[in-house]
């Protein structure tokens, strides 16, 4: 959520600053601004677009320090008042803030008591005040947000400029990721790499409690005591290219398209063909420590809890251990039990998203085994969790998960197979799951083939105002993340259910003007799912069919028939169409497919 992008150097900031920003643009937000620091600060912010503010932004905005921000609205409705950056009273200090600042009605209750006055609803003014009144009592701007800092109580990532202190950038970080770029005498800070690798692939990810002063010839960080701390460079695999649309209508195409090579980038070198296992020496556990798991439990948010409902179903039928998917914002507020005997798996693409590293934190605490599967090399989840598998899927820019989503599938079916093998997978089953996941890119490529057919019935289904998708076991999950993506990108209203429950309540809904998406795997439920079709049929209900084969009986109006892996992994292949549905029918309906309203691409808040 929101995006922060810094630079100190010789260029002039404003363009480096607006390009950040349209990099960041996928995070979902509602206003941007930028500020820079040139014999006082020059502000320009909107309500909208930051195409829209590059239009105020003149010419003569010149200035190598500066600052910009997308804000997605927490504190205030979208409003050019309630935009970011935020300036002190006296103009000198200027904010920009990602998070939520709790006791942010008690400082500012303070500061007005004290004269103060506000000129937005935000809770980040508060910041830009109480900075500039430490800056007035302190030699440095670093202890001037230092202390200011020891006076919040939430989260934050941030950027702060002092126009009397025209070569420096104090960046903090607390639960909002922040990033610093190292360029040749520039320097520059973002809240995702996106925002810097045009101009840098050398970054330091800061922990929470950190804060870093940047200057053009580099940096220093140090923790919230003022105690210096020592960070090592990484560098960043992805670069500027990975965030085009590459000839694609949308970045959402783009990267369901992608998926055959992303997919097989998640398996590279991590098959073991003649013992028929996976290797995933990230991890960081040995044989004896594998096998002493009696549970495995795992949390995520959103689609990320979705695809562990996959794995979850993955990993009982391959390693014979319970499992279950929990979203993490629940886990982490109801007290749970943690067991020593049981491994948690925490899912995030971005790697900070905030519910699940709270849920990390607190399995942490209470002596928990905690593995991530995670795309964001060097992510706050990376760090904290004990071992893991990277997804290697290449930045995911649309605010839909869909090669990600995918990919963390794919990892949980290499997590399944290790665990089964080291347990009672027999060799002859464990070559048959190996086999099945090197068929998956090409399988994937037969269904992209499909689109222009896709698309014709997304056309089709789009006008209706609501959508029920159903599935069995294996399919459940999978109606899950495709009701999930029609809803978040075309706007229609769409429910999924396990289909044995639709006698039990749902089926009042069903009639001519609320269609059914089934899931209808070829496995050891086929009937049970047939006999599920013909019950929406004897009542109005029309029904799309996914599945491996079209049906014997007029039982759906129309079918999607993809290719046959093993039953296991079918779960993968299903939710390739119904992306592709989601898709075309966002786009014949005219939404906004890689932006849609209300939503962001990593949600750093609670």
């Amino acid at each position: 959520m929101c995006g922060i992008v810094a630079y100190v150097g010789p260029k002039d900031a404003a363009p480096i600053l607006l390009e950040g920003l349209q990099r960041l643009e996928y995070r979902g937000y509602d206003s941007a601004g930028v500020v820079v620091s040139n014999k006082g600060l020059k502000l320009r912010k909107v309500k909208g677009r930051v195409a829209d503010l590059a239009k105020v932004v003149p010419a003569r905005f010149k200035g190598g320090l500066g600052i910009g921000h997308t804000r997605w609205a927490t504190h205030g409705v979208p409003s050019d008042e309630n935009a970011h950056p935020h300036l002190s009273a006296d103009e000198r200090i200027a904010v920009v803030h990602n998070g939520i600042i709790e006791n942010a009605g008690e400082l500012r209750a303070k500061l007005e008591a004290d004269g103060v006055t506000f000129l937005s609803e935000t809770d980040t003014e508060v910041l830009a005040h109480l900075i500039a009144r430490a800056a007035d009592e302190n030699d440095s701007l670093e202890e001037a947000v230092r202390k200011t800092l020891k006076s919040v109580v939430g989260t934050y990532g941030i950027a702060v400029i002092d126009a009397e202190r025209p070569g420096e950038v104090v960046v903090a970080r607390n639960g909002s990721p922040i990033v610093v770029g190292i360029g040749e005498k520039e320097m520059f800070a973002a809240s995702d790499v996106a925002a810097l690798v045009r101009y840098t692939r050398q970054v330091v990810h800061l922990e929470d409690g950190e804060l870093a002063v940047l200057k053009a010839d580099g940096f220093h960080t140090f923790a919230s005591d003022a105690r210096e701390t020592a960070k090592e460079p990484l560098t960043v695999d992805w670069d500027a290219g990975h965030y085009d649309t590459g000839g694609y209508e949308h970045y959402l195409l783009k990267e369901i398209s992608e998926q055959p090579e992303t997919m097989t980038r998640t398996m590279s070198g991590r098959l073991d063909e003649r013992f028929h296992v996976a290797h995933l020496g990230g991890l960081n556990m040995d044989a004896r420590e594998t096998r002493s798991f009696r549970r495995v439990k795992i949390i995520g948010c959103g689609s990320a809890y979705y695809s562990g409902q996959i794995g979850a179903q993955l990993i009982e039928e391959l390693a014979r251990i319970p499992a279950d998917a929990e979203p993490a914002s629940e886990f982490r507020y109801r007290n749970p039990v943690v067991d020593p005997d049981t491994l948690y798996v925490a899912i995030s693409q971005s790697g900070e998203t905030y519910d699940t590293l709270a849920a990390v934190q607190e399995l942490k605490r209470k002596g928990g085994r905690v593995i991530g599967i995670v795309n964001a090399v060097g992510s706050a989840i990376a760090r904290e969790v004990d071992g893991g598998i990277y997804l290697h899927a290449g930045p995911e820019v649309s605010v839909a998960s869909t090669k990600a989503f995918t990919s963390t599938s794919v990892a949980f079916a290499l997590l399944a197979l290790h665990l089964g093998r080291v347990r009672d997978l027999s060799p002859a089953d464990g070559r048959r799951v190996v086999e099945g996941l090197r068929r998956l890119p090409g399988q994937i490529e037969e269904i992209l083939a499909q689109g222009d057919k896709i698309a014709e019935l997304a056309k089709k289904y789009a006008d209706h105002p609501s959508m029920m998708f159903v599935g069995r076991v294996r399919g459940y999950p999978v109606a899950r993340e495709g009701a999930q993506k029609l809803k978040e990108i075309s706007y229609v209203h769409a429910e999924a259910y396990p289909a044995s429950e639709l006698k039990h309540g749902p089926l009042a809904l069903i009639g001519p003007d609320m269609p059914t998406v089934a899931i209808v795997p070829d496995d050891e439920l086929l009937d049970k799912n047939l006999t599920t079709l013909g019950e929406i049929r004897a009542r109005g209900g029309r029904v799309l069919m996914v599945g491996h084969r079209e049906p014997e009986a007029k039982l759906a109006d129309d079918v999607i028939v993809i290719p046959k892996n093993e039953i296991e992994l079918d779960p993968i292949l299903l939710t390739i169409p119904l992306q592709l549905l989601a898709y075309y029918a966002a786009v014949a309906l005219g939404r906004d497919v890689d932006k849609p309203r209300n939503l962001a691409k990593s949600v750093t808040v609670e």
